[in-house]
């Protein structure tokens, strides 16, 4: 398969991640693992928000950096930021400047606090059934999904900032909600 490459270790992988270390620890360590926990799943939202006109490899440089910055992506610790932490916020050279998405990341706190039984259960009610085999090609990798769509949508209606229809199909992806791994991809499935 064209998609797939070996890397120096000898495994086949989705093509995109051959480009860098990062992206090899990525793809064979997290992208497509199903999470489950409400605060992981907060943290994959946010930098999928944050992600948003970047490139991944910026975020997954910068992951530790918004770990710090966003108290461990602790829900009910983000809920509680104010003026001072926005502040503090924008002065980070670690993360991502962008008053619209630190914004985001807290009211997505708040509105994720709110949610009765939680984040996991919301954002996995819109998992599509299993697909019967893995893609023969990134290219048949959509961009978004009717499942991703409605996700963005009660998302947004529940108070959520910065999750448009792509962003819920790459968070699908990160968490384990779709898997994306090429066929033939040495991560199991």
């Amino acid at each position: 398969m064209a998609d797939l490459v070996i890397g120096a270790d000898g495994l086949a992988r989705c093509s995109w991640a051959a480009a860098t270390p990062e992206y090899i620890t990525y793809h064979d360590n997290e992208w497509g693992r199903p999470v489950h926990d409400d605060d992981r799943l907060y943290e994959k939202l946010t930098l999928e928000a944050f992600q948003s006109g970047l490139s991944w490899l910026t975020i997954l440089r910068k992951r530790e950096a918004f770990r710090s910055a966003f108290a461990g992506f602790v829900i009910g610790r983000v809920a509680r930021f104010g003026a001072k932490d926005i502040a503090r916020l924008l002065a980070d050279p670690g993360i991502v400047r962008n008053r619209a998405k630190i914004d985001a990341a807290i009211q997505n706190a708040n509105a994720a606090q709110g949610l009765p039984d939680g984040l996991a259960a919301l954002l996995w009610s819109f998992a599509p059934p299993a697909r019967a085999r893995r893609l023969p090609a990134m290219a048949d990798a959509p961009a978004l999904t009717p499942e991703s769509t409605a996700m963005a949508k009660e998302l947004k209606k529940r108070g959520f900032r910065f999750v448009g229809p792509t962003t819920a199909y790459a968070l699908m992806q990160a968490t384990g909600m779709v898997d994306d791994h090429l066929d033939g991809c040495h991560v199991p499935p």
